[in-house]
């Protein structure tokens, strides 16, 4: 070791290899804890020479709130409860609504919470604030303005909403909802048991398993509940308790509410792309080939069938090779008696016609209600088409022939349980 002046040359040699291993001096310490002053610190997979290169993290972020935003990354999640989620949710639903409105959020007492500032926070970052976030809101039934009430969009958004809440997660893809369908089937097995009770023969014929094509006079009325029963009568009676799938008319759709109820319980839009769905899925349909004129004819022409359309169910058990089972349903009729329809005004609304009864339009809604008749369903036995291929389908003469021959088979069986019905209300 080299000497000059009585000081050794190593001296700062060895104290810079002792700073390296104990950490840095006072002195260095003093310079990095100086306002303003900030030490880069290069990463362990970086060489010195490189860190002059490296810019920082971000000019306006200390390494410290670094280590505070990785600390609160590896935070516990604390678990939502589901009030607090639905909480939270019914605010955002009161604010959007708000927005969309043009006003402002109010509190309790009525009166706005202030302007975007109290209600969006500072426009840096755009961000709410954080006294704000979990500030009282109306309850999400209570209007924000009196223009909301007199809106007509207002309760039709309300509908939607409470339908969207109340709809469960097993919704079918023709919007069968079982968990909705269980809370009304002892309303639905009442009205089979007690109020109109039906008297069923010839369940037997539908088979246990597989498609199957159901096909029915079409009575009822307004609003016809032979769908709904006759789903109810399989479910109930049959030995293998199959479920029913019904063809509604279009017309049912444009009811208020009637629509969205009867497919949310089973029925699915008449048309030739849906029963076809029904049936590759092997399941049990149900038609009624009469359609709106089934549904609308006068009481005086009761329990006659009418035009069976073009033959489109017999088109349909040809190309699927589908067993059909001829239905006849007595006592629908007399449920709502149509004395009169008026068709021209209705139209526009997509309405066939609006019926004239003994108790529609004097009593309201009420006159809706439907009459406790006695009710009879016979079914025949299956009619099979395994001598006709496919191609048979685009045959129309053979179409219309089958059709008709479904069709007084029907007429057979209304005429043989009429001539042995006693009484409309006990059979």
């Amino acid at each position: 070791m080299r000497r000059f002046g009585g000081v050794s040359m190593g001296t700062e040699h060895d104290r810079a290899r002792k700073g390296a291993v104990n950490g840095p001096s006072a002195s260095a310490r003093g310079r990095s804890e100086r306002p303003g002053s900030r030490q880069v610190v290069p990463s362990i997979d970086v060489e010195d020479e490189e860190t002059r290169y490296l810019a920082p993290i971000g000019p306006t972020e200390p390494s410290d709130g670094r280590k505070m935003q990785s600390s609160e990354a590896h935070a516990p999640v604390v678990p939502v409860t589901a009030d607090e989620l639905e909480r939270q949710i019914r605010e955002l639903e009161t604010r959007l609504k708000s927005m969309l409105a043009g006003g402002q959020p109010r509190d309790a007492s009525g009166g706005s919470r202030g302007g975007p500032e109290a209600q969006w926070g500072p426009r840096q970052g755009g961000a709410p604030a954080a006294h704000e976030s979990h500030a009282s809101e109306p309850p999400p039934s209570e209007p924000g303005t009196a223009r909301d009430v007199l809106s007509t969009d207002f309760y039709l958004r309300q509908w939607g909403r409470a339908g969207l809440r109340s709809r469960s997660e097993e919704v079918d893809e023709f919007g069968f909802d079982p968990k909705y369908e269980a809370r009304y089937r002892p309303l639905f097995d009442f009205l089979y048991r007690h109020y109109f009770r039906i008297d069923l023969q010839g369940v037997e014929h539908v088979p246990s398993e597989g498609r199957c094509l159901v096909v029915s006079n079409h009575a009822g009325g307004p609003i016809p509940y032979d769908g709904l029963m006759l789903r109810a009568a399989v479910r109930r009676e049959h030995p293998a308790h199959r479920e029913l799938r019904w063809l509604a008319d279009d017309f049912v759709y444009y009811l208020p509410f009637a629509g969205t109820i009867m497919n949310r319980v089973g029925a699915v839009r008449a048309c030739q792309e849906n029963a076809e769905r029904l049936l590759a899925g092997e399941r049990l349909v149900a038609v009624f080939p009469e359609g709106a004129k089934g549904s609308g004819k006068l009481y005086k022409d009761r329990y006659q069938l009418q035009r069976f359309g073009r033959g489109g169910f017999i088109r349909l058990c040809l190309r699927t090779r589908t067993p059909l089972v001829p239905c006849a349903i007595v006592g629908a009729e007399e449920t709502n008696p149509l004395l009169y329809r008026v068709e021209h005004v209705t139209r526009a609304l997509g309405i066939p016609y609006l019926p004239i009864t003994p108790t529609f339009p004097a009593l309201g809604p009420l006159g809706l209600v439907p009459a406790p008749t006695k009710w009879k369903i016979r079914m025949a036995e299956p009619v099979r088409f395994d001598a006709y291929g496919p191609e048979a389908a685009d045959d129309q003469i053979l179409v219309r022939r089958l059709a008709e021959r479904v069709r007084a088979t029907i007429q057979g069986l209304l005429d043989e349980t009429l001539a042995t019905r006693k009484s409309i209300w006990f059979g």
